[in-house]
């Protein structure tokens, strides 16, 4: 089963999402059609937006930042990510396909 934002390649996790750079806090904000929105304290220069980007989903999922790979997007705000094997799951605004078994 998979969301329009979110879907299962194996044990790997592979995101659509929107990124919000300039904001108050970093957070997952809520779903935008077929993305996930997240909000960054970071501006979008020099590749700062992403940096911060992968390191926020690191933490969230419990995985090392080398994890973490921007597939598509990586001068734009909509961007797609593979995560490794996320060690948990965090709270979203819209609930995650469930993992394959």
């Amino acid at each position: 089963m998979s969301t329009d934002w979110a879907r299962w390649d194996g044990p790997d996790l592979l995101l659509a999402v929107r990124v919000q750079p300039r904001a108050s806090r970093n957070a997952f904000a809520d779903i935008q059609g077929d993305r996930l929105r997240i909000a960054l304290t970071a501006p979008p220069v020099d590749g700062e937006a992403n940096r911060r980007l992968t390191a926020f989903l690191a933490e969230s999922f419990g995985v090392a930042r080398s994890k973490v790979h921007l597939l598509a997007g990586e001068s734009s705000r909509e961007k797609r990510l593979r995560i490794e094997a996320p060690r948990r799951l965090p709270e979203l605004p819209a609930p995650l396909p469930a993992p394959p078994t």
